[in-house]
């Protein structure tokens, strides 16, 4: 089943900015499109969870997970290089390592900048 554009609203405190997973799962299940669904907040946990773990072993892999109109998860690798300790100024030699990086998609990006469609 595939299920239309969600509204998600996130009720949060005054001056706060961050969602944490938990406000993040209670406004999924709230959902006005999930609602029609009685999917407990369990059920809604479950399935981000499937969803994390499903990109993060993509990404393990060295897999790109492509969302449409959201955007890409991929892995960059970052060369091994110098670099210096701040409070001895030695130099130290950094490993190279992959890093998970993701890229909004257009509709995201038109989205959070407030364009209409």
């Amino acid at each position: 089943m595939i299920l239309g554009p969600v509204s998600i609203s996130i009720r949060k405190p005054t001056g706060s900015s961050l969602v944490n997973k938990n406000e993040f799962i209670a406004a999924v299940a709230d959902s006005k499109s999930l609602t029609k669904l009685d999917l407990s907040k369990s059920a809604v946990s479950t399935i981000i969870d499937a969803v994390l773990d499903t990109i993060e072993g993509a990404l393990k892999k060295g897999d790109e997970v492509r969302l449409v109109g959201f955007g890409n998860f991929y892995v960059a690798k970052r060369a091994a290089s110098e670099g210096r300790n701040p409070r001895t100024g030695e130099a130290i030699s950094i490993k190279a390592s992959k890093l998970p990086k993701f890229r909004a998609g257009k509709q995201l990006k038109e989205t959070v900048n407030g364009v209409k469609k």
